[in-house]
């Protein structure tokens, strides 16, 4: 069946997509909105996990800011503070899913199956058989897409190995001997949970040392809040600019805002979890990775360790928090002609200002966006950005 175009369509229902919508809701452009919502967080974030981002800037947003994180928390007698409280994954969940209800009601739970172009736009087929027609996509679909391992992991087995946001309940893993590769903010929340989950796990990173956030205080003194000014990243200059001027950041030279991403706000994890890994199960920090094998229905990590000596180590199963990187090609739902005509460097998109590639009408927002905006968007708190850039964008355009 196919329905009348609409003027947007928008792929995706986390933070960024919902966040859209809802400012959509105020203008005269029609949309539809495709997606489970809030689904990456509720099928690829452990439960038990707390949020590294602030409670201020843990928000989905609507243009007349109705309805906050704050807002709900109130609602619910659930403990909030702007800093210094960590917010559990499951409080974010259930806000994110309340937000939708409010502010995105006509969200329609089914997912895109692909997009192709036409002419005036485009065709989606969704999932459950739907023809839909859009002048204009929106792309928010968040990290699902984008999960790395390294070449080292990805030769094993499949039944040996897996990524990080591939676990929701941890508990599967009690008793077992469990190797958790990295040693930045989900390696380390990982392998706490799966500590307290009974598992017997160890953490191999060829970083030296765990390099915790510092817990958030206020009120602090003047010159403090001068030096390091507070922002939706964190403190300090760098971060308040990246939440400031992203479109200044647009503007730099490719090769500074490639590695400004990669290297701003690296691996860290958050202080709060600091207490249920130190000294709690074995590390080995600055070690290198040799080798990885099965044998006998065991996985053999041949590691280098700091000082120098050679060990093997002999695991059940290997989880890889090895992040996520951004590639078009994985974007499976775009036709082959139209992934290839998107301008890319390093197989991630080029975007204008608005947020657009160079397939017209085609806009890809969220961690798809970073390497175009900067370390923003890479966290729930750029879809505040996001949203009120590109739906005024989108408005002056009709």
């Amino acid at each position: 069946m196919t329905s009348p175009i609409t003027d947007i369509a928008i792929i995706g229902a986390g933070p960024y997509g919902l966040s859209v919508a809802a400012h959509l809701r105020k203008s005269p452009l029609t949309f539809r909105i495709f997606g489970t919502p809030m689904q990456s967080w509720q099928q690829l974030m452990p439960k038990g996990m707390l949020l590294k981002s602030d409670g201020f800037a843990s928000s989905l947003y609507d243009p007349d800011s109705e309805f906050t994180l704050a807002h709900y928390c109130a609602e619910q007698n659930l403990p909030y503070a702007d800093v210094g409280i960590p917010v559990p994954c499951e409080t974010f969940i259930a806000y994110g899913l309340e937000f939708q209800k409010r502010l995105v009601p006509t969200l329609e739970q089914t997912n895109i199956g692909s997009v192709k172009r036409i002419d005036g736009g485009f065709e989606l087929q969704t999932t459950d058989g739907q023809t839909v027609r859009a002048r204009k996509v929106i792309v928010a679909a968040g990290i699902t897409h984008f999960r790395y391992l390294p070449p080292f992991l990805t030769d094993l087995p499949r039944e040996y190995v897996s990524h990080s946001a591939q676990h929701h309940d941890l508990s599967i893993f009690a008793g077992q001997r469990v190797a958790v590769i990295g040693a930045g903010a989900s390696a380390v929340d990982i392998a706490a949970l799966l500590n307290e989950a009974g598992a017997k796990v160890e953490l191999v990173a060829r970083r030296k040392q765990i390099a915790f956030h510092a817990p958030s205080q206020e009120p602090r003194p003047l010159l403090q809040r001068i030096k390091n000014p507070r922002s939706g990243l964190g403190l300090g200059w760098r971060s308040r600019l990246c939440t400031d001027a992203p479109l200044l950041f647009h503007a730099m030279p490719r090769k500074l805002r490639v590695r400004a991403v990669q290297r701003h706000l690296g691996p860290a994890p958050g202080w709060f979890v600091r207490d249920k890994v130190m000294g709690r199960f074995p590390m080995h920090l600055g070690s290198q990775i040799k080798g990885a094998s099965v044998q006998n229905g065991k996985v053999h990590l041949d590691i280098i360790e700091q000082d120098g000596t050679p060990t093997e180590l002999i695991f059940d199963h290997v989880i890889g928090a090895t992040g996520f990187r951004v590639s078009i090609e994985r974007l499976q739902f775009l036709d082959d002609s139209m992934r290839k005509a998107i301008r890319a460097v390093d197989d991630t998109p080029v975007l204008s200002t608005n947020f657009e590639s160079s397939v017209p009408g085609l806009y890809l927002v969220g961690v798809a966006s970073a390497n175009s905006f900067g370390p923003l968007t890479r966290f729930a708190y750029g879809a505040k950005f996001t949203a009120k850039h590109i739906a005024n964008h989108l408005k002056a355009a009709r």
